[in-house]
């Protein structure tokens, strides 16, 4: 892990309240899907994000920040790269990576903007050619927050390995996928996740959550990976 002072090539909308930020890497950088890196605003200030790109994009780094009016952690991380155009980053950071050596079916899990982590375990995978089945279960509050629905339905018809199940709070008349809190859904479909190996990001409350009823339905707790485990 070193400092890099990157460019601010894009910040563009996804949603509302989601951006996608590309920051331009003055030199290749080697890291690992799943991995995060961390926006130094100051000495003792260093705020962390998950790394949405694949690592075989050696020079540009690719984020999904969520910044509503009420967040201004990501708010004046944002308002920086705006202002000034460069971001300094500490990168690459993070234990919880892509097992690529694992011969276990894949179980990602995503809570709002922590698809950007499952997003680039994702890439990697079927960047591959790995024949291991991977299925994506992504839940946020609205349909509409699912910003890359499209696109995982597409890849999804694209890849056979791939499995992907949108789930949401308050679903739609016409919703396509499952409804409720994300957990619940993957409980419902995955009776044997002691076989699995399970990728989790999201807030830190719904990966305890996570963790505490996966491991009373048999999965070994060395089976789930996920950088927020450290801190809960």
């Amino acid at each position: 892990m070193k400092q890099w002072l990157c460019r601010v090539s894009c910040i563009e909308n996804l949603t509302p309240v989601v951006y996608r930020v590309v920051l331009e890497l003055p030199e290749p950088l080697e890291f690992e899907a799943g991995q995060y890196l961390q926006v130094v605003m100051g000495e003792r200030d260093k705020r962390p994000f998950s790394i949405a790109s694949c690592p075989s994009s050696t020079q540009q780094l690719e984020l999904h920040i969520g910044a509503a009016a009420n967040n201004p952690y990501a708010l004046e991380v944002l308002n920086k790269m705006r202002e000034e155009q460069q971001i300094t980053v500490e990168v690459p950071l993070g234990q919880a990576s892509y097992r690529a050596d694992s011969p276990r079916p894949i179980i990602l899990i995503a809570g709002g903007t922590g698809f950007s982590y499952t997003w680039s375990i994702l890439q990697a995978h079927l960047r591959s050619g790995s024949k291991r089945p991977i299925t994506l279960y992504w839940g946020a509050r609205n349909a509409e927050d699912l910003y890359y629905d499209a696109q995982l339905h597409e890849l999804a018809a694209q890849h056979e390995p791939l499995h992907y199940c949108p789930v949401v709070e308050n679903a739609p008349a016409q919703w396509h996928g499952a409804t409720g809190l994300v957990h619940h859904a993957v409980m419902a479909e995955q009776t044997d996740l002691n076989e699995a190996d399970v990728y989790v990001a999201g807030r830190f409350e719904m990966v305890r959550v996570i963790r505490d009823a996966f491991h009373g339905q048999g999965l070994p707790l060395s089976q789930l990976y996920g950088d927020a485990l450290a801190f809960i």
